[in-house]
């Protein structure tokens, strides 16, 4: 992409709502722009982090076995009255009447509306078991929003839905998704520490919350130390065998959100050395809930002595636009944003120090052409602005490596590479240049 083709609206001031980093830089990035209260338009910049984000997860929910599917945002009422929900759920919910006077409500949430799917094709434990996700828009009617996309009242989610014959298989299902949500968060680059949870509004007994750390949480927690040096599992881990060791190992040491924190469990089970007092932002939480919503809405199954029983059932979030703060806000600096490569929106920027002169021209496009062939995805700042205006810009908007061209340094046959988390900075030929960032 060159830079004077692209709409990359960047603020110099830091608008005066943004109240912690990661929605400063969003903003300052021109990833956003508010058009509501906790309702934001997503720019170019911002879209392509968000789909590369929302990627990472569809490819580790699709590796655990669960099977995709996009329900619609708009839910009839009479499902969430089914399960007891409507009435339960609070302000928080969007009610809507439409011109035939059918009570609707913004999905806030998709239990009611994925048992109803379930239960309309599946009778017998034989097509069992079923794993159903989507990656959805959903709203939540916020009394404060706030922090940008950490806070929104519109939001995007990953929901999925586990259904199972029994307890004992439902927890396995429970595990899969434990064990994928340890994988998708690291591969963004996150430590997402698993924590002992409140089901709130979904229900159940059973929930942890993926918790990254950052001063800047909503959410006090605690935990063990040694937990943020225990192995993610790798790409080679399987899904279809036991996944209980992984789970266990990662539910062994104490870690509590402040909600169910147990101070002298905490002092008994922790060596004082090892505790840890934080703050940290939600990422992700898993639930299982067994029958709460497929008994009082009749999703049943014939099991193999021919009873018919309700399903047991979990359900798994993600939420997808909120990682993008959570991301900014574990890896930024003075200058601007850190993007993990897996998620950042190119790969490298090329800086042309001097357009209009030949000799650059050709050496930011030779740069240009080789690194899109070898799948790095660069962004060519080829406009008239001033070489310390391109510098903050593409430390502002994080790319991970920086190739600044000028006819300086080609007179004597060399460009400059910067990597931008270490801002280690590297003069060479252009071809070497390239094979460092992988082209």
């Amino acid at each position: 992409m060159r830079l004077s083709r692209y709409f990359l609206p960047l603020l110099k001031e830091t608008p005066a709502e943004a109240q912690i980093v990661s929605h400063r830089l969003m903003l300052r990035a021109g990833m956003l722009r508010q058009e509501a209260a906790g309702i934001y338009a997503w720019l170019p910049l911002g879209h392509r982090v968000l789909q590369k984000v929302e990627q990472i997860v569809r490819e580790e929910m699709d590796r655990a076995g669960a099977v995709e599917l996009l329900m619609p945002t708009l839910q009839l009422a009479d499902l969430w009255r089914e399960s007891g929900r409507y009435d339960d759920y609070g302000a928080e919910m969007l009610r809507i009447t439409d011109r035939h006077e059918r009570e609707l409500l913004y999905g806030p949430t998709n239990e009611e509306m994925i048992t109803e799917i379930f239960r309309a094709y599946v009778r017998s434990y034989k097509a069992l078991p079923k794993n159903l996700y989507h990656i959805q828009w959903k709203f939540r009617d916020e009394q404060r929003p706030r922090f940008g996309v950490m806070r929104g009242r519109e939001f995007l989610m990953k929901d999925a839905y586990s259904f199972d014959v029994d307890e004992a298989a439902g927890k396995a299902a429970y595990n899969r998704m434990f064990v994928a949500y340890l994988r998708l968060f690291k591969r963004m680059g996150l430590s997402a520490i698993p924590m002992k949870a409140e089901t709130g509004p979904i229900g159940g007994d059973l929930s942890h919350e993926f918790i990254v750390l950052a001063q800047t949480g909503e959410s006090q927690v605690f935990l063990d130390r040694r937990m943020l040096d225990l192995p993610v599992p790798g790409e080679d881990v399987d899904y279809e065998g036991d996944l209980e060791p992984i789970v266990t190992d990662w539910t062994r040491l104490y870690a509590a959100t402040e909600d169910v924190h147990d101070a002298d469990r905490y002092g008994r089970e922790t060596p004082e050395a090892d505790q840890i007092t934080a703050r940290g932002i939600e990422v992700g939480q898993t639930f299982f809930f067994g029958d709460k919503y497929s008994k009082p809405m009749k999703a049943v199954v014939s099991g193999p002595d021919g009873v018919e029983r309700p399903v047991q059932m979990g359900s798994y979030g993600v939420g997808v636009s909120r990682l993008l703060g959570a991301i900014i806000e574990a890896s930024h600096d003075e200058a601007g944003i850190i993007w993990p490569d897996a998620v950042a929106p190119f790969g490298v920027g090329i800086v042309n120090l001097r357009p209009g002169d030949a000799a650059t021209d050709r050496a930011c496009e030779e740069a240009y052409v080789a690194l899109k062939q070898g799948g790095k995805e660069p962004l060519l700042d080829d406009t008239d602005e001033r070489p310390g205006g391109k510098f903050a810009a593409m430390d502002l908007i994080g790319l991970p490596w920086q190739l600044i061209i000028g006819p300086r340094g080609l007179a004597e046959g060399k460009v400059e590479v910067k990597r931008r988390a270490s801002g280690e900075r590297h003069t060479l030929p252009l071809v070497e240049a390239l094979s460092m960032m992988g082209a």
